[in-house]
């Protein structure tokens, strides 16, 4: 098995330096870390995203469990960049099919990993399972509290995780995460083509 390359660290950003209006914040953060060009998105209202996109992101479960029950198996995680500050911890993943490698999510979460065990942070930092089910099986209690739905028009780099040949519309969510009654972190949640 291939090691995870350790997190780098990288100067603090503030929160709204990557995107004019914050709705792609941490993709957009970790897009610009890495120097690639973001994609563009724009608010989508939810009763506007189409099945079964809408029901796979217009919730407040866990996104892992989700898109497990879903396709019907376990996912898997694919690690595309990581990065730390402090006690925040930024990762964009890729969740793909335990059986077949199919990409099923991209994600991006900004989190404040001091506020977990020492054994659930070790396990998020090793990036070897999905962080729904990395908080699950520590016991972490957890809730995902979706701000805003996005319709997205991919960048090259997006189509090319998501296997696509042609630019088309995708739809994915921004979340705060809280634990313990407080804001624990950031995600955004991509779907390819389903």
């Amino acid at each position: 098995m291939a090691r995870t390359p350790r997190p780098r660290s990288a100067p603090a950003a503030p929160r709204n330096a990557a995107s004019k209006n914050g709705i792609l914040y941490p993709l957009d953060l970790a897009y610009t870390i890495a120097g690639v060009p973001a994609p563009t998105v724009r608010e989508i209202s939810p009763k506007d995203i189409p099945f079964p996109y809408r029901g796979l992101l217009v919730h407040e479960n866990d996104m892992t469990l989700t898109l497990e029950r879903h396709f019907g198996g376990a996912v898997g995680l694919r690690t595309l960049s990581t990065v730390q500050n402090g006690s925040w911890y930024l990762r964009r993943v890729l969740l793909v099919q335990e059986y077949s490698g199919r990409p099923v999510e991209m994600g991006a979460i900004r989190v404040k990993i001091d506020v977990f065990p020492a054994r659930v942070r070790s396990q998020i930092l090793r990036n070897e399972r999905p962080l729904g089910r990395v908080l699950r099986d520590g016991g972490v209690d957890f809730r995902s509290q979706p701000r805003v739905f996005l319709a997205v028009e991919p960048n090259p780099e997006m189509m090319g995780v998501f296997w696509m040949r042609e630019p088309r519309t995708l739809y994915g969510r921004q979340t705060e995460m809280f634990s313990g009654g407080a804001k624990v972190g950031d995600i955004v949640e991509i779907l390819p083509l389903v």
